[in-house]
């Protein structure tokens, strides 16, 4: 399959129907995740490999594994409404996925390659989730895939060194963020992402 076919399905995966704050809950765009597993494609990391896809949302890292081949799939997220719109969007298509809502600090299941679009942590009663995502997939997995605001490198770096694990930038993204919430002043902004891969 080529990346823009993969982009083209992707579109296709349903938006959080009420997205909460707290959660930090934006899809990530079909542009940006189509680029996130062809990279993690032709690093090996997919096909034929036992994936995770942390704090899933709606499903969209879980289906594009899918299409590329891997071998088993598990999305999880703390949020019973993503994981039935995932369900829903896996049973259309006969998609065989499991997906599971429970919290990132109850994952115990050991697995090839993580894919995440972590909460940023940028809101104060969610501060530092990125810090429970990163240790939890660093755990789990041999190699990780995951978005993190571009300021927030140094930490990343930093915390990554505590875990004896080595992260490296493959790409940076502007990520849109469309006004969802009270508190954004702009119809829709863009911000500065990291595709961290660590291993």
């Amino acid at each position: 399959m080529k990346k823009k076919d993969l982009e083209i399905f992707l579109e296709q995966v349903p938006d959080f129907s009420d997205p909460k704050p707290g959660f930090e809950q934006y899809k990530t765009p079909a542009t940006i995740a189509s680029d996130i597993l062809f990279q993690a494609y032709a690093s090996e990391d997919i096909s034929d490999k036992y994936v995770l896809d942390l704090g899933c949302g709606t499903g969209i890292f879980s289906f594009g594994a899918k299409i590329l081949n891997a071998k088993q799939i598990i999305g999880v997220d703390k949020d019973q409404d993503c994981i039935d719109l995932a369900v829903s969007f896996a049973k259309k298509h006969q998609f065989n996925i499991d997906f599971i809502c429970k919290d990132v600090s109850d994952v115990s299941e050991k697995v090839d390659t993580v894919l995440m679009n972590p909460p940023f942590g940028a809101q104060k009663q969610n501060i530092h989730a990125d810090r429970a995502f990163l240790e939890k997939a660093t755990s789990v997995a041999s190699v990780v895939y995951s978005l993190h605001l571009k300021h927030t490198l140094d930490f990343i770096s930093k915390l990554l060194k505590s875990l004896k694990k080595e992260g490296e930038v493959l790409q940076i993204y502007d990520f849109p963020i469309k006004a969802q919430f009270s508190f954004h002043k702009k119809f829709k902004d863009k911000v500065s992402v990291a595709l961290v891969q660590i291993k």
